[in-house]
């Protein structure tokens, strides 16, 4: 009976789970997961599950039993050390060895880790695990707490606004002049200060972070000689992928595991999805990792295709969403192409409620929402035709984003 291994507890590994029952896979499937929960998705761990909005019910994806139901040997609190793609093997810490017929690398990525004194200290955290949110939220949820963000990336600008609803200080230290300018460029990145500014937020651009202060736990954050008086220090820089067991395999890396098209790595019979993987995108003819949801939820399934001998090739536009304060956004695009891309505005960028659009030698490369809904699809289908359309009807509100596809 054939046998297929997911190794992994995110979001990839647990679609790609339920693609294989639902493609009706007959043989063995076991889940190995350093974590001790069923696999689950992370964007609640931020936003809404940390502000207590939202229930475990919002963050595991099927509950253990699920599994046991559909003949899924899922393996918690376990840890795979070893990939032998000769023998077919997976060897576990507790010395127990696997063989498996296909095998998929869903291990997701961890926390940047930065170099400096005081990082070890009690009152310093990181936010990728479960239980990572329980502790913050265990500190922020009453309020009156000085939360010091080191970084202003996504996931630090979600937990800044989460934080500040409930009623705490928060203070950003960012190296560089204008946050999330390096997925969004200066001009987009200005509309994310000016939220967090007018929502109380310390953001404080330009400065470097000299060490974490505190004997026994930490109590600030030195930045320029002064002292940032801090309860709780989250870093939040970034974010590498978990390549060790790949790495040990001998599998080709480059800034994540390297896959085709179909998620397949360059050892016979293994594949790598979401986070960990840097899949070659038929589009853009290139190599691209993401980090955000909606590539582990559509890379699952198509891995999960791909290892059962079915066409599969994961071509999807990267999609990320945040929602901060009063400000829900949308975004789809290609990164690589969006950076020397042009900007295009269409709406109130002082309202925040307008759709920003990147074009390169015409075509539409990215496009992101801002507090306006339903039209995704039409961003998306603009980027997917690869037409070349006129940057002026382009950037007029009165004409739909649709019929620039008609024209």
């Amino acid at each position: 009976m054939s046998h297929i291994l997911i190794v992994g507890g995110g979001l990839a590994a647990g679609t790609a789970a339920k693609t294989l029952v639902d493609e009706g896979f007959d043989g063995e499937v076991t889940i190995v997961t350093e974590e001790a929960h069923p696999p689950y998705q992370r964007p609640p761990l931020s936003k809404g599950y940390l502000a207590g909005k939202e229930t475990l019910d919002a963050v595991i994806l099927r509950p253990r039993e699920w599994y046991a139901e559909h003949g899924i040997d899922l393996r918690t609190s376990t840890r795979a050390v070893r990939l032998d793609p000769a023998a077919h093997e997976v060897g576990l810490a507790d010395g127990t060895v696997l063989r498996y017929d296909s095998a998929l690398l869903a291990t997701g990525s961890s926390p940047r880790v930065l170099p400096l004194e005081g990082s070890d200290l009690p009152g310093v955290a990181t936010l990728r695990r479960l239980e990572d949110s329980d502790e913050l939220a265990s500190q922020l949820r009453d309020g009156g707490r000085h939360l010091v963000l080191v970084g202003s990336g996504w996931i630090g600008m979600e937990v800044a606004a989460t934080a500040r609803e409930l009623g705490n200080h928060v203070t950003i230290l960012e190296r560089d002049p204008v946050p999330l300018a390096a997925a969004l460029g200066t001009e987009m990145g200005e509309v994310f200060r000016s939220l967090h500014e007018d929502h109380g937020v310390d953001l404080r651009t330009s400065v470097d972070v000299q060490k974490i202060s505190g004997a026994d736990r930490a109590d600030g954050v030195v930045v320029g000689g002064e002292a940032v008086p801090a309860d709780i220090v989250l870093i939040g820089v970034g974010a590498v992928p978990n390549t060790g067991l790949a790495e040990q395999a001998g599998l080709r890396i480059g800034n994540g595991i390297l896959t085709d098209s179909a998620l397949r790595t360059s050892a016979p019979d293994v594949y790598a999805a979401g986070d960990v993987a840097s899949a070659y995108h038929p589009v853009i003819q290139r190599h691209l990792r993401s980090e955000h949801w909606a590539n582990a939820l559509h890379a699952g399934p198509v891995a999960a295709r791909s290892m059962l001998g079915r066409p599969a090739s994961f071509a999807d536009i990267p999609y990320f969403y945040t929602d901060q304060f009063d400000l829900g956004m949308e975004l789809s695009g290609y990164a690589p192409l969006m950076a020397s891309a042009e900007l295009i505005v269409r709406g109130d960028v002082a309202a925040r409620e307008f759709i920003a659009l990147w074009i390169d030698d015409g075509r539409v490369v990215g496009g992101m929402n801002v507090n306006v809904w339903k039209v995704n699809k039409a961003v998306q289908a603009l980027i997917r035709s690869g037409d070349r359309v006129d940057p002026e009807r382009l950037a007029d509100p009165a004409i739909p984003l649709r019929s620039l596809l008609e024209a």
